[in-house]
């Protein structure tokens, strides 16, 4: 398992990297003020931020209890973007239809689009992490 410490620099990264592509990109598709998609991308990466952490203990500790190993094969790791991302659904379409004044189809096409481009960032992000981050044979419980 991970340090604490470990988790904490895991998910800032994933969430500053993913932050600056995201605001970037929705500005250049939806033309959008860029810091109006800021502070959403902010209060987003907050959110997700906080899931990412708790979710990875609870998902490892599953993989323990399953598995005795928390080492992901590529089908593991293609279930853990998809969980990752369906938990966050649940609070960020209700708040795209308010911030960006989307209606709930918009909302849910722009919220689908995002997790398209963060599943596949989630799996490489992860994929690289682990290979710049090994996990150690013999590290404490988290």
């Amino acid at each position: 398992m991970r340090t604490k410490a470990d988790r904490w620099r895991h998910a800032i990264g994933f969430e500053l990297i993913g932050l600056i592509l995201v605001v970037v990109g929705l500005n250049f598709i939806l033309g959008a003020d860029i810091g109006h998609l800021g502070v959403m991308g902010v209060l987003f990466s907050v959110i997700a931020t906080g899931w990412n952490y708790v979710y990875n203990i609870l998902f490892d500790r599953v993989m323990l209890a399953m598995r005795d190993s928390v080492l992901k094969t590529l089908p593991i790791r293609i279930l853990h973007a998809v969980l990752f991302e369906a938990g966050l659904l649940v609070v960020t379409i209700p708040f795209i239809m308010w911030w960006l004044s989307m209606t709930l189809w918009q909302a849910v096409v722009m919220d689908l689009g995002m997790v398209v481009f963060y599943l596949f960032y989630a799996f490489v992000y992860n994929w690289v992490y682990d290979q710049v981050f090994p996990i150690p044979s013999h590290s404490p419980q988290a």
